[in-house]
């Protein structure tokens, strides 16, 4: 566990860490390394480590502006597809040897990803156009005639579409458990950041929000959209669809960099104002974790540091348990 200089906190290096919740579990992200815990059933907390492909994280695209947020966030999405296929092997047992990690790796796994993302552009970037073109036929008489107030109608659909989402699933019991996951990665990596000890107890006062969030990113997404497609002139309905798809890599791009932007400089108030919806939003994607909950997000923020040097996990605490398994990595 981590040893601090004072009493209540240390100064540490700082680097954006991130995370995913997963099924019973947590997936931590640093610069080197990633690290998935999840507790099984007879309540162990198995914990799996690799490195981080250096072609990706240390390359030169990612650390160019713009296009180091495509060139992580796709990255990203794979690990989390791999995360969320090695914490249902583990949360619900299934058999040990690697079958369901070798037939999900390669192009089953990059396939995945692009089907969700295909569905992900189509319900909240192709449905809102559609829908928006229709009601201005209802609202103006004429598709075209205030391309503004289109605009802002399907940037509301879009922002709909989006908060009745997370807010449907966020109703099944299994999605709040995910939901109390996430709650616990926020909150452990708030405490890191703030140089606090990580500790269930220690880490349980810190807050749920965190500016760096997926959901953060996904309501920036929106609103970044609404600006970036005021600027085109007048198109037609399909011309107008296929512009939502070209602009989008550009909208991800720059909603990135204002993420990083934004989170870099929580000490000025006007950040910290244009920040709040994004904090609102994830009071429905984030719930109050238990200390078990906790005990699984530190477990693999610790692993991560370790593995990056920046720690040492005491084996004397008997919480966690090393898989076997085979790495996720697909090289």
């Amino acid at each position: 566990m981590f040893k601090t200089e004072s009493e209540n906190t240390v100064q540490r290096p700082q680097f954006n860490y991130g995370g995913q919740a997963v099924i019973e579990g947590v997936m931590m992200r640093g610069s080197q390394a990633m690290a998935v815990a999840v507790r099984n059933p007879a309540g162990e907390i198995i914990v799996h480590t690799e490195p981080l492909n250096p072609r990706i994280y240390r390359s030169r695209l990612a650390r160019m502006p713009f296009v180091r947020g495509l060139t992580l966030l796709w990255d990203a999405l794979g690990l989390g597809v791999k995360s969320l296929m090695f914490s249902a092997e583990v949360a619900l047992e299934e058999e040990k040897e690697d079958k369901a990690q070798k037939v999900f790796e390669g192009p089953m796994q990059w396939g995945t990803v692009a089907v969700s993302l295909a569905f992900s552009i189509l319900l909240f970037f192709v449905l809102p156009t559609f829908v928006a073109r229709q009601g201005m036929t209802l609202i103006a008489a004429g598709a075209g005639e205030s391309q503004l107030l289109e605009n802002l109608l399907e940037g509301l659909i879009r922002l709909g579409l989006l908060v009745g989402y997370v807010w449907g699933i966020g109703l099944m019991q299994d999605i709040r458990r995910l939901y109390g996951y996430h709650g616990a990665e926020h909150k452990t990596i708030n405490a890191y950041e703030a140089g606090a000890e990580l500790t269930p107890e220690s880490v349980a006062r810190f807050p749920l929000e965190h500016p760096r969030c997926g959901t953060a990113f996904l309501l920036t997404v929106v609103v970044i959209s609404i600006l970036i497609y005021s600027l085109l002139p007048p198109l037609t309905l399909p011309v107008r669809v296929l512009s939502r798809i070209i602009l989008l890599p550009v909208i991800a791009g720059i909603s990135y960099e204002f993420l990083r932007f934004t989170a870099a400089h929580q000490d000025k108030r006007l950040v910290r104002w244009l920040t709040k919806p994004n904090l609102a939003l994830q009071r429905l994607t984030t719930q109050e974790p238990d200390m078990e909950m906790l005990e699984v997000a530190i477990a693999a923020f610790e692993r991560v540091l370790a593995f990056e040097g920046g720690t040492e996990v005491e084996e004397e605490r008997g919480v966690v348990s090393e898989t076997a398994v085979s790495p996720l990595s697909s090289d």
